[in-house]
């Protein structure tokens, strides 16, 4: 059994509780290696103290599961079969019958779902293991840390391949095209959300969407993405501007440049995490803009683009080593446009790493 399973394994015992039912995707695929999207249907990984664990899932994603490399036991179900009377035999198998104490991720079981569950053992008691889960994949390891980094390169790419495909008249979405069709071409089956980009006053949406807007000289170009690597995120937010700058753009990039990089001097174990967000925040007041900055300055990341630790002025938490977030400090000026810069770190013994690269100065895009 795999380290990560032998700590829910012993957190169970801790906290008494007879089994564990896990099914959110990103956890899954960090406890078994199997990572999948099971829609509509059941996929669960049960976790018991003392004994070996098993997934249950639909028939149709069996052969994946096994090539995911998971060597412990598949219950499967097809179609047409109750997946909860599959499950209510297999712990029957095991000696589970009537637990009375399950752990579950608080947040992604729904109503229906916790009612099958009640139903296998009327009085069984719901506790959250969310929190341990959380606590666990918080601190990347070695390898995490390496396919973060690789996952990283590729949205430094994918900025790049954006700002290639700026020209007069190009629409947003175009552009989105051009990003999504490179990287796919490079091997790139997921980004790890919507790419963003976003022209001129657009861009004064924190999180807006893309459209049929065309670009002309003078607008910023604001481009936010990410790719999915071998299960890890990334997530890179770069600003340019087209031909032209206003002298207004230019004071808003530099106070943003300016917050960003005092908000990664404070990056280093042992800081708290509400510094940070409060090094990028005093930067942007004291130009004037302390209003225009209504987001918290980062968020964990890993399996999941938006996971803890949560990077804001009310986290009196402290950095680890193998944190892994975003620093992102952002000016959002109505009419005008926004400018965001962001970047991905780790938190190593000495300090900090950037994992992305691409360049931050201000550049305008001729």
């Amino acid at each position: 059994m795999n380290e990560r399973l032998k700590r829910v394994g012993h957190w169970l015992e801790e906290k008494g509780a007879d089994l564990a039912f896990i099914q959110d995707p990103s956890n899954l695929f960090y406890l078994s290696g199997f990572e999948c999207n099971p829609h509509e249907r059941v996929v669960g990984l049960i976790v018991l103290p003392g004994k070996e664990p098993f997934i249950l899932c639909p028939r149709l994603e069996e052969n994946r599961l096994k090539a995911s490399g998971w060597p412990f036991k598949t219950v499967g179900y097809h179609d047409t079969d109750n997946p909860w009377n599959q499950l209510r035999r297999e712990l029957e198998i095991r000696g589970v019958d009537g637990f009375r104490t399950i752990a579950v991720e608080k947040e992604q079981l729904s109503l229906a779902r916790s009612e099958a569950l009640a139903d296998l053992s009327p009085a069984a008691r719901f506790i959250s293991v969310a929190e341990e889960l959380e606590r666990l994949r918080q601190i990347k390891d070695e390898q995490e840390i390496l396919l973060l980094k690789e996952a990283a390169k590729w949205a430094d790419y994918g900025v790049e391949k954006g700002i290639e495909a700026l020209s007069e008249g190009v629409t947003e979405l175009e552009v989105v095209a051009a990003i999504e069709h490179e990287l796919k071409r490079n091997g790139i089956r997921q980004m790890s959300f919507s790419t963003m980009v976003l022209f001129a006053e657009k861009s004064g949406d924190p999180h807006g969407t893309p459209g049929t807007r065309r670009l002309r000289e003078g607008d910023l170009v604001l481009f936010d993405l990410g790719v999915v690597w071998k299960g890890y995120c990334s997530d890179i937010t770069r600003t340019v501007a087209f031909r032209s700058i206003r002298e207004e753009a230019v004071r808003i990039y530099d106070t943003v440049l300016e917050a960003q990089k005092a908000a990664l001097k404070v990056c280093r174990p042992g800081a708290r995490m509400r510094d940070i967000d409060q090094a990028a925040r005093d930067r942007i007041k004291s130009a004037g803009y302390g209003n225009l900055f209504p987001h918290r300055v980062g968020h964990g990341l890993g399996l999941a683009v938006h996971e803890t630790p949560s990077i804001h002025g009310g986290n009196d938490d402290v950095l680890t080593e193998g944190m892994c977030f975003t620093v992102e400090p952002g000016i959002y000026v109505p009419g005008l446009g926004g400018v965001r810069i962001e970047d991905d770190v780790v938190i190593t013994r000495e300090g900090h790493e950037r994992l992305t690269r691409f360049p931050k100065e201000l550049q305008i895009i001729t």
